[in-house]
């Protein structure tokens, strides 16, 4: 029996597949619980028409990322400040929170500190270093930022 995936099912497909399986699997199993429908007609081209969308969706939110991404690896001479010591060690030391909110304060650019990986150990003294930001899933942008002492 064809049917279509409304959700994973481990050993039988992804969400959005049509995929053949025993009528008494079907029947019995994947179709009472929700997990899958009949592969009529009609329900083929409802989802031929539900994966366009979802494209196009997704192709939005990707222009959207990249120009979002252009706008973070523009952005240039960022510095955070903090405390230090007569060496140069900080007090404590620089995390994705204070760069998030740098970038805010500097560049009114409201950026998720989840998003945001610095590169390297901690920051624990003074200097120039970079951090990653991801965007939307591949799409990531390189930010340099110096640490300077108050």
């Amino acid at each position: 029996m064809e049917i279509i995936l409304k959700q994973d099912v481990n050993h039988v497909g992804y969400k959005d597949e049509i995929v053949t399986v025993k009528d008494g699997y079907a029947n019995n199993f994947l179709i009472p619980q929700g997990l899958a429908i009949v592969a009529t007609a009609s329900a083929k081209k409802v989802l031929a028409e539900n994966i366009k969308q979802k494209a196009r969706k997704e192709e939005k939110i990707r222009e959207e990322a990249s120009a979002t991404a252009e706008k973070i690896s523009a952005i240039n001479g960022l510095k955070i400040a903090t405390k230090a010591g007569e060496n140069g060690k900080i007090y404590g030391s620089v995390n994705s929170i204070q760069l998030a909110d740098a970038i805010k304060a500097q560049y009114d650019m409201e950026i998720d500190r989840k998003k945001i990986t610095i590169k390297g150990d901690a920051i624990k003294e003074l200097g120039k270093y970079e951090a990653v930001i991801s965007v939307y899933k591949d799409i990531k942008a390189e930010i340099p930022f110096e640490v300077v002492g108050e």
